[in-house]
């Protein structure tokens, strides 16, 4: 059995506490200037990556990293909201495409600079350039661990 040191607990917690602490207060923000979830901006921007042929829902679930059923609660609000269209395939009994609407590009072109203000001042004014760099580079070790 392999032991587990006490200092990658530490760091497993602190990555975690400051992920949290980080997408919270980003959340905090967006709520008091009445924008939606931060999950809302993202699955608008990937939406509008899509472009004009728009986005299976199958292939949305796999870049957010959502289980299906958060994918289609979440496809459900942005479409009650006037965000996103989803619309059927032809040939296809199951299959749709979701396309963004004009307010749910404006929506997400809202978010954005909240967010990257947010990023501003949480990470890049608490962190040099070299840190910035090293902390890409460890994370960048973290995301290539085998699993």
């Amino acid at each position: 059995m392999t032991t587990l040191s006490a200092q990658t607990t530490r760091a497993w917690i602190s990555l975690l506490s400051v992920s949290q602490t980080l997408l919270q207060g980003i959340e905090i923000e967006l709520k008091e200037r009445g924008l939606p979830k931060l999950s809302w901006y993202d699955a608008l921007l990937e939406i509008e990556k899509a472009g004009a042929e728009g986005i299976r829902p199958y292939e949305l679930k796999e870049r957010l990293l959502l289980p299906q059923y958060g994918t289609s609660r979440l496809l459900d609000r942005l479409t009650k909201a006037g965000l996103i269209t989803r619309e059927d395939v032809a040939g296809d009994g199951r299959g749709q495409v979701i396309r963004l609407t004009s307010k749910g590009l404006e929506t997400r072109r809202a978010i954005w600079p909240i967010y990257a203000e947010m990023l501003v001042k949480s990470v890049q004014q608490s962190l040099s350039e070299p840190e910035l760099n090293e902390l890409v580079r460890l994370l960048g070790k973290l995301a290539n661990t085998k699993k």
